[in-house]
């Protein structure tokens, strides 16, 4: 189960660590205090906009039923033919008393371990066979004020429809909550606690106890504590949630491809005999000093990169949803944009003070308002990063902003706002139940991106230099004696008092008004004579249409109107991984932060300011066999997206701070490797199954801080100048536009090569035969283990074996789930796959996974193998391979309803069209398997004897450590 963010804003959740993701830990205890609050007056506003001047979305509509249960609800057919539920409980962690820690979050465990109508046990595997995928994180969410219940509908059909009401309304009220369920869930609550703490978690639990010391929600984390968890009774749980689960209490959210009077039939007959009752009482979150300050915190961990957060404390400002606080909200936001563009100017220098910084304001609640400085810097360099953040905030606090600075923002806030008008009609239902949910949860009101635009073009043209400076004079709050936290692996030379005469130095500094540079034209706009097209022909199965230019340049168009003004874009070159050998493993390592270099004519700083207002980006990665530029963009910004992508490919920057800005993170990397079992694992898995081959093996430090540009010029300029280059353009373009773009830019390139190249010497994987227990160790929390098992399977040119090793892994991850999570609370998340290469000739890797507790190691690895021995001796049942391929059959019906899902059939459509077929025979493929089937593959490939058997245990405590 998923924790959400808590509702901290940006400058808090910064300042002490990144509270929001706190919403996980576990605290001490501290004396409930409870805001009673009366019953609201019939006559009080049902919805808050209601009593506000913002007009809410007229497509949405909106309803109580006579026992206080509301609902919202909107027709919506983005993906077309599916839905989803939404059940929001507005009480969470705050709601409990001292003795009820962590109850929340364990009652929302409950709800899938029996009901009045639906047995313990039976509800996750009801939703499998009608193709839910379920999983520890996807399905509910507790958070300090909410819990959220969460369907996916993957058809649009009534009946499954009403199930999906069904089983909302059974959490809602009929939740059995018995005592033997309880104790066998108690065991995956304590799991997914342990699984979650780390050094990261307690460093964020050190800044909430220096920041908010005393704050109840401090007390209050959804985790909960130890001593609550291990002595709940279904009593207790039942009394939480008679008290909190109640009609007026709850908001349902239904937004998809049924017509209103469908859903609101549906719920009304559903949730209508639920028998009214008030609200709880309305929790305290504080209370919060708002006079602390000029205190220092100093927080260390072998583990922790270093930072400084410097931050002030003042008065919480009540500031509702209006059209008058849209605008301040606006101006506000422009302003701390600026100051974190300066910000981010810095660290992109050569030579930077600090790997980044950041300056923000935020809400602790209602209790009070904040503003801090965060700091990230490398090892022993806080003073250097604290010198300059902090002088650069204080010049911005002092003299403000240039209009270039202002025109910027107000270029990329239009942009936005433009896009979202363009593609306001085929907005997600994720999108539209968010923003049901906010209003639900925090009063804000859904107004359509019509009225936005038209709310910003009226008054930014009054927007200033001036106008936001004072604003931001008016609402920053003073950086006088400020709380100051360090957190690192090793204190500060001079300690807290070096911190606080740093910052006195800082806030000393001389510091001048800011000077306009001028505006900078894009350098690349002409690439010469625009390609000939040579060869046009289309897929008639996909509508895919199918161009080859003169030089070679393949192009794939696809026109869809699922995702209105939207373009995905993906440019392959010839190259990738391949290019790695084991002499230089790390050839290509670089082509990620190649985009850090900007272009030959333009710094990457320089590049955000030109494309400020256009929905462009220059990114690079690897692939196996090509490097890849791709991301969205919309049908106007096409050419100039076409145009930085080959600027990118003809004069990439190679500029020193690229480098430099990769640089700072290896030491942060190996400092921190191993510090939990994944981190152990995923730094040494790739050495040991592979015999130490250096291609899949982690490098040393030196040779990753050895790494530069004109090594990676001398590896990929080739590719870039002549490589095979295939392009895929998906969406909402008109495809004789697209072509003529894609002709003036990549089509205008010298000639490619034909095709991207085999390299059939480079194609070797091999699996270690060195078979049985490997012993890894990890310096995290000493009751955090892992085991893992990893067989060698094949590559995926049998498409029926990939898809019978594929469903294989599904029925694996749900019987292993259901052994080690619900018959033993051993386990809170575990994982089954196969992997396939389509690289590497011949290879390819099954594994299953759990994370546990120490002392259950050897109790996992007997659940593991008594299942493979099962799998390997007979039959599986019919009905499990039924739960584990619905929700594949459903993936399949709805891939094509995403430009996700095109491109992924787009890419290498022409290099390697064989993809297409077997997209066409998938469905049939995987409905052909039989229970006979995955016995074959169970026992063709996981025998007993032929895995890895990885154990990721806590280093051993030495005699030292003892004493």
């Amino acid at each position: 189960m998923d924790f959400p963010k808590m509702r901290l804003t940006a400058g808090l959740l910064f300042a002490i660590s990144c509270l929001a993701s706190c919403a996980t830990l576990d605290a001490g205890g501290a004396p409930d205090q409870v805001v009673e609050v009366a019953a609201a007056p019939a006559e009080q506003p049902v919805w808050y906009f209601e009593q506000s001047d913002l007009p809410v979305d007229p497509d949405y509509t909106f309803g109580q039923l006579d026992n206080g249960m509301r609902y919202i609800l909107r027709q919506n057919a983005t993906p077309e033919g599916t839905a989803l539920v939404r059940m929001r409980i507005h009480s969470g962690s705050l709601a409990e008393t001292e003795e009820e820690r962590g109850l929340s979050h364990f009652l929302e465990h409950m709800a899938f371990n029996g009901s009045t109508n639906i047995p313990e046990g039976e509800m996750v595997k009801l939703l499998e066979r009608e193709g839910l995928a379920f999983g520890a994180d996807t399905n509910a969410s507790t958070g300090f004020e909410t819990i959220t219940y969460m369907l996916n509908l993957p058809r649009n059909e009534e009946e499954l429809l009403d199930t999906a009401l069904m089983l909302m309304r059974e959490t809602a009220s009929e939740l059995t909550i018995a005592e033997d369920a309880v104790e066998r869930e108690r065991g995956v609550v304590l799991a997914e606690r342990r699984d979650r703490r780390n050094f990261a978690q307690a460093a964020r639990e050190d800044g909430f106890a220096f920041t908010t010391p005393g704050a109840r929600y401090v007390d209050r984390l959804p985790i909960g504590t130890l001593e609550a968890l291990e002595n709940a009774s279904a009593a207790q749980l039942r009394a939480l949630y008679e008290r909190t689960y109640t009609p007026s209490n709850t908001v349902l959210v239904i937004v998809g491809d049924f017509p209103v009077e469908v859903m609101e039939a549906a719920l009304r007959e559903r949730f209508t005999d639920w028998q009214a009752a008030h609200a709880p009482a309305e929790p305290a979150t504080g209370p919060v000093d708002i006079t602390r300050s000029g205190l220092t915190d100093i927080y260390t961990d072998p583990a922790l990169s270093e930072s400084v957060t410097i931050t002030v404390l003042g008065p919480w400002t009540d500031r509702p949803d209006s059209s008058a606080n849209r605008r301040r909200n606006l101006e506000r936001s422009i302003a701390y944009s600026i100051i974190s563009r300066r910000l981010t100017r810095l660290a992109r220098a050569e030579d930077a003070p600090f790997r980044q910084a950041r300056y923000g304001r935020g809400d602790i609640f209602e209790d009070a308002s904040t503003n801090s400085i965060t700091i990230a810097s490398e090892d022993g360099e806080w003073r250097k990063g604290l010198l300059a953040a902090v002088r650069e905030v204080n010049q911005a606090l002092t003299y403000g902003f240039t209009q270039a600075e202002l025109d910027e923002q107000l270029a990329n806030t239009r942009t936005a706002l433009e896009n979202r008008v363009s593609g306001a009609e085929t907005r997600s239902n994720t999108a539209f139940a968010g923003s049901a949910l906010r209003l639900a949860s925090d009063d804000v009101v859904p107004t359509t991106p019509q009225y936005t635009l038209e709310q910003f073009e009226s008054y930014a043209g009054e927007i200033t230099p001036a106008s936001i400076f004072a604003l931001l004079r008016e609402e920053a709050l003073p950086l006088n004696a400020p709380l100051i936290r360090f957190q690192g692996r090793n204190a500060p030379e001079g300690g807290e008092e070096a911190l606080r005469s740093a910052f006195t130095e800082a806030m000393a500094l001389p510091i001048a008004p800011p000077q306009d540079t001028g505006a900078v034209e894009f350098a690349y706009a002409d690439f010469g004579e625009p390609g000939e097209v040579v060869s046009d022909t289309r897929e008639e199965r996909l509508g895919l249409r199918l161009i080859t230019f003169a030089n070679g340049v393949r192009l794939t168009l696809k026109q869809t109107d699922i995702r209105e003004d939207r373009v995905s874009f993906r440019v392959l070159v010839d190259g990738g991984n391949l290019l790695n050998t084991r002499e230089n493993p790390l050839n290509t390592y670089l082509v990620g932060s190649l985009s850090a270099g900007g272009l030959g004519q333009h710094s990457l700083d320089e590049l955000q300011s030109i494309m400020a207002g256009r929905s462009v980006a220059l990114r690079v990665s690897n692939t196996s066999d090509a490097f890849s530029f791709a991301g969205g963009t919309t049908p106007r910004d096409l050419n100039l997206q076409l145009q930085l992508i080959t600027a990118g490919l003809t004069d990439p920057g190679y500029r020193p701070e690229g480098v430099e800005q990769f640089r700072r993170g290896i030491e942060n990397f190996f400092m921190s490797m191993g510090s939990t079992p994944a981190s152990a694992y995923g730094t040494q898995q790739g050495a040991i199954l592979s015999d130490n081959d250096p291609r899949f093996s982690l490098q040393s430090k030196d040779a990753f801080f050895a790494l530069d540009y004109g090594q990676l010029r001398d590896v990929i300029a080739d590719r870039f100048a002549s490589g095979a280059i295939e392009v895929a353009l998906v969406g909402d373009i008109d495809e004789d536009t697209a072509i003529s773009a894609v002709a003036a830019t990549l089509g205008a390139l010298d000639m490619r090569e034909a095709d991207f190249l085999p390299r059939e010497e480079a194609r070797t994987r091999s699996f270690t035969q060195t078979r049985g227990e490997r012993i890894i160790r990890h310096t995290g929390e000493a009751d955090q283990a892992w085991v893992r098992m990893v067989w060698p399977t094949r590559d995926d040119s049998d498409f029926t074996e990939t898809m019978e090793l594929a469903l294989l892994g599904r029925v694996v991850r749900l019987e292993l789930t259901e052994r080690l999570r619900e018959d033993l609370g051993q386990a809170y998340s575990t994982q089954a796959s196969n992997s396939s290469s389509r690289t590497y000739p011949g290879y390819g890797v099954f594994t299953i996974s759990a994370p546990v507790a120490t002392e259950e190691v050897e109790t996992v690895r007997g659940v593991m193998r008594d299942l493979i021995e099962e799998l390997r001796s007979e039959p599986v049942d019919p009905d499990l391979i039924d739960r584990a391929r619905q929700p594949m059959l459903e993936a399949y019906d709805n891939s094509l309803k995403s430009l996700g899902g095109w491109m992924s059939l787009a890419t290498r459509a022409q290099s390697q069209p064989e993809r297409l077929d077997r997209w066409f025979a998938g469905p049939d493929t995987l409905r052909a398997v039989t229970p006979e089937d995955l016995l074959d593959a169970a026992r063709r490939y996981l025998e007993p004897d032929s895995a890895v058997e990885f154990l990721v245990l806590p280093e051993e405590e030495t005699e030292e450590d003892d004493g």
